[in-house]
């Protein structure tokens, strides 16, 4: 495993999206998602999918050119159709429009249809702490994760995120609706690391923390069990009603890849118009001293805030440069080459 400067790593993934048809100005946007994401730890949403979205341009499955339109206006509720475009792009821009509604409103909400994969979605909760916004978003996906007491796929992970801003390092949340999701399995099975606790089946029924085994099987663990899968499914329905697309059947029937047409919500809150930022500070200061003065489980552990840790390793990778499989950095350099 070697490092590479952040620097490096934006530039050059920017190259290989401008060979791959998108614009200098768009390929400089999604490139900086991408090696953001890496720069932050989440290493299978940042380098790790430089490939993958090259293909889905290659495909067809995303279009390079397209850019969102609107469907439907209500006050401070709109609806936009991502029209296949990369899914960074539509992703930013919705939340964006649903901070710009929430200014005018106090709560904005965009609902985005026909998208694709917005790879790490803190990226945009992220995007609304900095500009001072509340924010919960989520996406649906296509099947990749068993219904609870099932043991084929029948419903989608459906990352789901909320953030709240503070000045001393945003709280963000952002988990999928699975122990852990298929990214973390590809980056923990290219360390040929185990999982800290059992992520999924194995062929013989089994739990199991093998990433590689859990990949197989495609069985991973819904988090909470049957509550991860009950949220898993009433996230995918709401998606789809809330930005009149498709839910996870439809994105199954569809066959566009990993997030092919699918559909995500934006919901931004203006907390200084609602609570007002002293008192949205101090709710926040005490939730987090009441934590860090918590006894920890093991003397060795330390009690991290949701958001904490990425900064943390953010921090570090700026300083020693991020860390990359050798094997994935050599393809995403011959595709910024070719």
């Amino acid at each position: 495993m070697s490092r590479i400067s952040f620097k490096e790593m934006q530039t050059t993934i920017k190259q290989a999206f401008v060979k791959a048809g998108l614009s200098e100005e768009k390929a400089d946007i999604c490139a900086h998602v991408h090696a953001g994401s890496s720069r932050d730890g989440v290493y299978s949403h940042g380098l790790n999918r430089v490939a993958r979205f090259v293909e889905y341009i290659q495909k067809g499955w995303v279009n390079a050119d397209a850019e969102p339109t609107l469907e439907k206006r209500l006050t401070a509720i709109e609806i936009y159709n991502g029209n296949l475009g990369p899914g960074v792009l539509n992703a930013q821009f919705a939340m964006n429009r649903a901070m710009e509604l929430a200014e005018n409103h106090g709560l904005g909400m965009v609902g985005l249809n026909n998208t694709t994969h917005w790879m790490r979605g803190g990226t945009y909760g992220r995007q609304a702490a900095e500009k001072g916004f509340v924010a919960l978003c989520w996406t649906n996906t296509e099947s990749c994760m068993p219904a609870w007491g099932a043991k084929s796929v029948g419903i989608g992970n459906n990352p789901f995120i909320l953030a709240v801003p503070r000045e001393k390092g945003h709280l963000v949340l952002d988990m999928a609706m699975s122990q852990y999701s298929y990214g973390k399995l590809q980056v923990t099975r290219l360390k040929n690391e185990k999982l800290p606790y059992p992520g999924g089946f194995d062929e013989n029924g089994y739990l199991s923390n093998e990433p590689g085994a859990i990949e197989q099987t495609k069985r991973i663990l819904p988090t909470g069990f049957w509550k991860g899968s009950g949220m898993a499914i009433l996230l995918d329905i709401l998606s789809a009603i809330l930005s009149n697309g498709l839910s996870t059947a439809g994105i199954d029937r569809a066959g566009k890849g990993s997030c092919g047409r699918c559909n995500q919500v934006f919901i931004a809150f203006d907390p200084v118009k609602i609570t007002g930022k002293q008192f949205m500070d101090k709710v926040v200061e005490e939730t987090i001293a009441q934590i860090k003065s918590s006894q920890p489980a093991d003397e060795n552990t330390n009690i991290f805030y949701p958001g904490e840790q990425s900064l943390k390793i953010r921090n570090e990778n700026l300083r020693l440069g991020i860390p990359v499989d050798k094997g994935i950095w050599e393809e995403v350099k011959k595709l910024a080459s070719e």
